[in-house]
Formats: C-alpha cells, structure tokens, sequence
C-alpha cells in the first residue's frame, strides 16, 4: 500500500502535491506549518523573522475581513491548520456567536507569549558572527589572527 505521507518529500512547484503534504503530514511537522512573521520590534530583539503560534500569543490581522484588529490567540487547530482568535466572531442567522478560523500566514505576532521554557530558549539564542582570520594552515593546526 502507498503511504500518505512521505518523509522523504523535499519540494514541488505543483499545488497539488504541496496541498497533499500539508493534509497528511503528522502533527509533529504541522506544528510547524503554523508559522507568522513577527513584528518589527520582535525581529530586532529574538533575531527571528516568524515563530510558531501559540495560545496566548498577541497578533495583529494583516488580511481579510478583521484587517487591522489585534487579539490574543483563543486556541490553536492543528488538524485544519488555522488559529482561532479572542474576539474574532460572527453572528449566524439564529443569533449564536461563532469564533471564525483564521490562516497563520495572515496574522504578524505582536507579543509572545513567553510563560513556557522552551520558548524563552528562542528568546535567548545570541547571533554569534567571528571577524578571526585564518593565516596559516598546517597539517594539524589553524592559525587565527
């Protein structure tokens, strides 16, 4: 029988087998497929561009009909792959509210929510660039002006 999924897949330009990749991949990899940018100021300070999302999370909608509004991340669906957020709802015809499911890619990550350990390690990872000049290499040594 064929896999579903393959762990071995790299790329494709062709939507549909991208499409079948992200309905199939086990929940260890679609963890990381709910990904936003940061903003700015966050950029600067973790040295990241974008972080998984995570309950707790203060976001700002970038698209669609909530553009502009900022929440905090109600909960997390990994087996749609969309983030719900506080305050973000609908009213149906019979009157009930409804939390509207929301794409990572449309959201910026205002404040991180940084309650849990391992996401003060994201926090502290330095960048760490070395201005040493190799002089010589000998069999066995380097050495570094």
């Amino acid at each position: 029988m064929k896999q579903k999924f393959s762990t071995s897949w790299n790329k494709s330009k062709q939507r549909r087998k991208q499409v079948k990749y992200r309905k199939n991949a086990p929940l260890h990899l679609r963890k990381k497929l709910i990904n936003a940018a940061l903003s700015k100021e966050l950029r600067k300070k973790h040295s990241k561009k974008s972080v998984s999302l995570r309950k707790g999370d203060l976001i700002k909608i970038l698209s669609g009909k909530f553009r502009g509004k900022t929440g905090k991340i109600e909960s997390v669906d990994l087996k749609r792959l969309k983030v719900y957020v506080e305050g973000i709802q609908i009213i149906k015809q019979d009157g009930n509210k409804t939390n509207i499911p929301l794409e990572p890619s449309n959201l910026e990550i205002i404040e991180l929510n940084l309650i849990d350990k391992k996401r003060i390690m994201v926090k502290e990872k330095p960048k760490i660039k070395t201005k040493a000049k190799i002089t010589k290499i000998t069999k066995n040594k380097l050495e570094v002006k």
